[in-house]
């Protein structure tokens, strides 16, 4: 029976391990990230694929360090025929050279497009009304193994990052089991990735990445809002305060006197900005200092200095 080391870390790397184990595929370890302090108390906070893992019974290695030769002999006991990674680190050569299969990664996107640390981000923020999952064999550099399966995902008009990640952690699930049983089978066909056309990226995000410039076009700024949320959010600054963004409307309207960045409210129903080509309606937000409001209730609590 053909034995797998699972690689993962966060719940979207559950979904696959959980699969793996429900199709009855061997899988006789799993390495996810170590123990983190977190929150106020600094308590030890476990990872995802870990709490999943103990409930399985399943032994958890987690590395410092990918390199460290003592990890190294460790993996190598478990005699690993394949090596299946799902949002986890990059892997060292010594590590994904191991099993005589090999090992292949799950990705969130429809590879040679949006390699990269935030593919599901991206493909919402860049107004994507596509995107999907991709098996591959990896290889030295990053994202750029030989194609396995790929399948795709529709990204709908009023789609979050948060919907479209939910959707393909269950769509990608099933690809590597599809994948894991096609190994074993012997009948997958990698095909190189194409490079021929440009690429979009999608690197790591950063806290500039969520700004929010009013200069630009309002769908721009409707899909920058969409593809933050939830997680880790866009964000402006009001009247000298930083607040996070949760749900906007752009209306594709221009109002006399409601310029680029300008404000404008009734203090009771409605905030709203000027942009580009017309202006942004704010829905839901997070004020610093204060708690997630629909505006109406924002509204209600605050004085504004117009």
């Amino acid at each position: 029976m053909m034995r797998i080391v699972f690689f993962g870390t966060p719940d979207f790397a559950v979904a696959s391990l959980e699969a793996l184990i429900q199709a009855n595929f061997d899988v006789v370890a799993v390495v996810t990230a170590p123990d983190k302090p977190a929150g106020r108390g600094q308590q030890l906070q476990t990872s995802a694929v870990k709490q999943y893992a103990e409930t399985q019974g399943l032994p958890v290695l987690q590395p410092a360090k990918l390199k460290d030769p003592i990890f190294v002999e460790e993996l190598k006991l478990y005699k690993p025929d394949l090596q299946v990674i799902v949002a986890f680190r990059m892997l060292p050569e010594v590590i994904w050279n191991l099993p005589p299969l090999g090992t292949f990664n799950l990705h969130g996107s429809l590879l040679p497009n949006y390699r990269g640390a935030a593919p599901i981000h991206w493909a919402v923020i860049n107004g994507e009304t596509e995107t999907g999952v991709t098996t591959f064999f990896l290889q030295h550099e990053i994202d750029t193994g030989d194609l396995l399966f790929q399948e795709k995902e529709p990204i709908h008009p009023n789609d979050t990052t948060g919907d479209v990640y939910g959707r393909l952690m269950k769509r990608g699930a099933k690809l590597v089991v599809k994948t894991a049983q096609a190994i074993q089978a012997g009948t997958t066909h990698p095909v190189p990735q194409d490079e021929s056309a440009a690429m979009k990226p999608a690197p790591k995000l950063s806290r500039s990445t969520g700004e929010v410039h009013w200069s630009k076009r309002g769908e721009e700024i409707f899909n920058l809002v969409r593809g933050m949320h939830p997680f880790p959010s866009s964000h402006t600054t009001f009247q000298g305060k930083n607040c996070k963004l949760f749900q906007i409307k752009f209306h594709p309207e221009m109002i006399p006197d409601l310029g680029i960045g300008i404000w404008d409210t009734d203090q009771k129903t409605y905030l709203r900005v000027g942009c580009q080509n017309g202006y942004i309606e704010i829905l839901e937000w997070q004020m610093e200092g204060k708690k997630r409001m629909k505006i109406e209730d924002f509204l209600r609590g605050y004085n504004f200095n117009f």
